[in-house]
């Protein structure tokens, strides 16, 4: 009877640590498991589809759909390119693609070209902005969107392409050869004043460190003492170049950036390497909304190396790292793989995309969830949120009636015009809307009968529609008849009140016209307050160095913008 007890206890012995053992190894395949379950469920249900469905499908754009969706769950820089789309992937990362050299947006049945880069094609063959495309290779172009223009005038360089544009009217057929087109990373550096030199820096493309240094070699041979480095809108691009411009100011040994993720191999620390070009010359980069990646990783390794002071909105909080992955037909995934750190140990990244709300959206990180670090000379900074400024900014928005004239592009459409009145425009630098042309612009707008109703009025409009539905406007009309009178708003006033502002952009956009986008930097940067303000930290040093130790409080600025500029759809060519 003991020898059956003592057998029994031991086949159950047998049987628990086989079950835990079969319980661990399933646990470990469990999510493989699933993996290969919903791949085989996936499968199937595309082939009932195929099979089934009352109608043909496509199968490429059933499944690139069902990727993208996918994708979306993860976060929006995880990207899938189809064989069609790798050239844009290749864009991004190089800043090059065979082309005519513009942009384009829409405008009503045709696009329209919204600007040419100097020297290239569509520059050489006397494209302007301003003129509508009508065709290409005799193809008419009515009804398309700016994705698809985009393709047809993308192409192998040294390939033909005819165009037909219309210009006030008048149809003209011209007959351009494609080339490798390369946006300058660097489209200005000049000297603001007899001392402070500035650099105009849009894009981490690949070898943009070449421009970038060239620039600052070329202010230092100036007598540039001071530098301020501009990096307002620049979203960022290959990591290696943002080491490389922090080496421009920071000498050999420093740790710029730091990567970790899930796959170890992936984990990296990127220091200086080389010799830096000037380790003392007083520094001022200006970030904002828009500076984001590598231009954080920048602007985040010279505020914690205490290299230099960093000026303007807090950006925009980008602290994780993409890699791309060949995949079968010549396709390619771009894919989140790590998150990067910069020297004093933070991560910047602002959104939390492993911990998505119920309904989908992506908070920020928590307050609770946000640490303090320290400068290297023991300044507080904090990760979660973006690169925080030594100064901060108190953003304007430009007015409704200055946003209205941008987005309707009646700004755009009277640059246009002016252009073609006028043969000439000396410099950028002394270029001024003169009160007659400011009248001429009123004129314009009411030829154009622009009109626009204020959010107020809009509100107002709203409450009183309720007020008739919910029969309270009868007794209160006088009410309302009023507050009509004291809302309502007068275009002449709103073009007087707020003349600055609509001067500079109408400047700005018809500077475009006779002088590209280096022009009409050239000009913005004397007007630029942000600019200015840089300039004035860098000349007194007591407050620079102040800032770098730590004892300078933080400053309150203004700077007017408009979130809607940015919104305009262009496509480049």
């Amino acid at each position: 009877m003991k020898n059956k007890r003592k057998a029994l206890l031991i086949i159950l012995s047998l049987l628990v640590v086989t079950g835990l053992t079969t319980g661990f190894f399933a646990f470990q395949e469990t999510r493989d498991f699933r993996l290969a379950k919903n791949m085989d469920i996936f499968f199937s249900l595309l082939r009932e589809v195929n099979t089934f469905y009352v109608d043909d499908i496509d199968p490429d754009k059933v499944i690139k759909s069902g990727i993208d969706n996918m994708l979306k769950t993860l976060d929006p820089y995880t990207v899938y390119y189809p064989e069609s789309d790798v050239e844009e992937l290749s864009f991004m990362t190089s800043g090059k693609y065979g082309g005519i050299g513009s942009l384009v947006r829409n405008n009503g049945d045709y696009v329209i070209v919204s600007e040419v880069y100097k020297g290239f094609p569509a520059d050489l063959a006397g494209i302007k902005p301003g003129d509508l495309l009508k065709k290409v290779d005799g193809v008419s172009l009515k009804g398309y969107s700016t994705d698809k223009v985009s393709e047809k005038l993308k192409g192998i360089p040294g390939t033909e392409i005819t165009i037909t544009i219309d210009r006030n009217g008048a149809e003209k057929e011209l007959k351009l050869k494609r080339e490798k087109i390369a946006i300058p990373p660097v489209p200005y550096y000049g000297m603001i004043d007899s001392k402070t030199g500035y650099i105009r820096f849009t894009n981490f493309t690949q070898g943009c460190i070449d421009d970038v240094k060239n620039a600052l070699v070329s202010l230092k041979s100036s007598n540039a003492s001071q530098i301020i480095l501009d990096l307002r809108g620049n979203p960022g691009g290959l990591m290696n170049e943002a080491v490389e411009i922090v080496n421009l100011f920071v000498g050999p040994g420093n740790e710029v950036v730091s990567t970790r993720g899930k796959v170890k191999t992936f984990d990296e620390s990127f220091k200086t390497g080389k010799a830096a070009i000037d380790e003392k010359i007083p520094l001022v980069v200006l970030i904002n909304r828009g500076s984001a990646s590598a231009s954080e990783i920048v602007a985040g390794a010279i505020q914690d190396l205490d290299r230099g002071v960093i000026l303007g909105q807090r950006s925009y909080g980008k602290g994780l790292v993409q890699i791309t992955r060949p995949l079968s037909y010549n396709t390619q995934l771009k894919i989140t793989a790590a998150k990067y750190y910069i020297p004093s140990g933070r991560c910047i990244q602002a959104r939390d995309f492993s911990h998505p709300n119920e309904d989908g959206s992506v908070g920020v990180i928590p307050d609770s969830l946000i640490k303090e670090f320290k400068t290297r000379n023991g300044r507080v900074v904090k990760d979660g949120g973006g690169i925080a400024p030594d100064f901060d900014i108190a953003t304007e928005i430009l007015s409704q009636v200055t946003t209205e004239l941008y987005l309707r592009n009646l700004i755009f459409d009277y640059a246009t015009r002016y252009f073609w009145a006028h043969p000439e425009v000396k410099t950028p630098e002394n270029f001024a809307i003169t009160d007659k042309e400011y009248n001429d612009f009123k004129d314009f707008l009411k030829s154009r009968n622009f009109s626009y109703k204020t959010n107020t009025e809009e509100s107002l409009n709203e409450l009183i529609e309720t007020a008739k539905k919910e029969k309270y406007y009868e007794q209160n009309k006088e009410l309302f008849a009023s507050l009509e009178k004291d809302l309502s708003h007068s275009i002449d006033k709103d073009l007087d009140n707020f003349r600055p502002e609509i001067v500079d952009l109408i400047e700005d956009e018809i500077l475009r016209r006779y002088f590209y986008e280096e022009g009409a930097l050239a000009a913005g940067i004397k007007k630029d307050e942000l600019v200015k303000r840089a300039a004035e930290i860098l000349g007194n040093s007591k407050m620079y160095d102040s800032i770098l130790k730590g004892t300078q409080g933080s400053i309150l600025l203004s700077e007017k913008q408009t979130s809607s500029k940015s919104g305009r759809k262009a496509e480049i060519n």
